[in-house]
């Protein structure tokens, strides 16, 4: 078993729930002109490998208010592993979570697999996946800080993502009621279970964890999964509370909440935003295919502090 994530309370955070008044002053400057709809995230550029100055500050812009942007390309359906990886590059991105199951490249393909050891995850399947963020299953050392996606193909009906982002989930739930950020800080409040393969060994061992966290640099970091099964959540009432009205914003119609469908040459720049992937559809011509890249880093430029 490994050591409960470490829970960082940096003083000069916003984000430590003893300090209201930094707390209040961040919420109203994060407030002012906070993005509307999903057209407010989305930039027109030319070519992730090649982003121009200005493409770079209108994209930057976007996370530093809400943690993602979104872009539009014209690379359409080419599928050079260098699109997305030279954009995180740009966005100082170098720690590469190379997963077991990624490309060579270090990225993830994600499309549905008939065969092999990827049918067996959902990511590889049609199937929707539901809130999260990514890698909340890793080791406190190994935590995703930042998420691209990057659309090769879409498919032929379907397929589209929800995206909060996680300061704002973390808003609701403060305004709500403050202890629920500190339940939901506790070294304990979600454990995923050891992975046991097929001969009895361990491939991953236990991870507890809290929810949120607060990162040397006083940024905030969630480590999310709405699912059920495969989880162990603390018990207590204030957690089984915050973790209820939690859900019940993802599941609502919060305007803080984007819903939309990526199209060939499109992707996501994020801090690891929550999101969700909706049910899919693929046929002879439109065979679903996303890029993934997951980074042990932050996105540069977007620090709090």
């Amino acid at each position: 078993m490994t050591s409960a994530q470490p829970n960082f309370r940096v003083v000069s955070s916003p984000f430590n729930p003893d300090n209201e008044d930094l707390y209040q002053r961040w919420r109203d400057q994060k407030l002012i002109n906070y993005p509307t709809n999903l057209g407010d995230l989305l930039v027109e550029i030319k070519d992730p490998r090649t982003l121009s100055n200005r493409e770079h500050a209108a994209l930057l812009q976007r996370c530093r208010k809400a943690n993602m942007a979104l872009y539009a390309s014209n690379t359409g359906t080419d599928p050079d592993p260098e699109i997305p990886l030279s954009l995180g590059r740009r966005f100082g991105l170098h720690g590469l979570n190379k997963n077991w199951l990624a490309d060579d490249s270090g990225l993830t393909s994600l499309t549905v697999r008939n065969e092999g050891i990827r049918q067996n995850y959902i990511p590889y399947t049609n199937r929707a996946i539901n809130w999260h963020t990514d890698g909340y299953y890793n080791s406190a050392e190994k935590q995703i800080h930042a998420l691209n996606l990057h659309v090769v193909q879409q498919a032929a009906a379907g397929g589209e993502n929800a995206l909060m982002d996680h300061e704002m989930a973390y808003i609701l739930l403060r305004d709500k009621n403050p202890e629920y950020i500190r339940a939901l800080m506790e070294p304990r409040a979600m454990t995923i279970p050891a992975r046991i393969d097929e001969g009895g060994t361990v491939a991953r061992p236990e991870e507890p964890g809290p929810v949120f966290s607060i990162m040397p640099s006083g940024d905030l970091h969630m480590r999310y999964t709405i699912r059920v099964n495969n989880v162990m959540w603390a018990d207590d009432p204030i957690t089984v509370e915050a973790l209820s009205y939690l859900q019940q914003i993802l599941n609502g119609e919060s305007s803080y909440i984007y819903r939309g469908r990526l199209e060939a040459g499109m992707g996501l720049v994020s801090n690891n935003v929550l999101h969700d992937r909706a049910a899919f559809t693929d046929d002879a011509t439109h065979k679903r295919h996303y890029y993934r890249a997951r980074y042990f880093d932050r996105l540069a430029g977007t620090n709090i502090i």
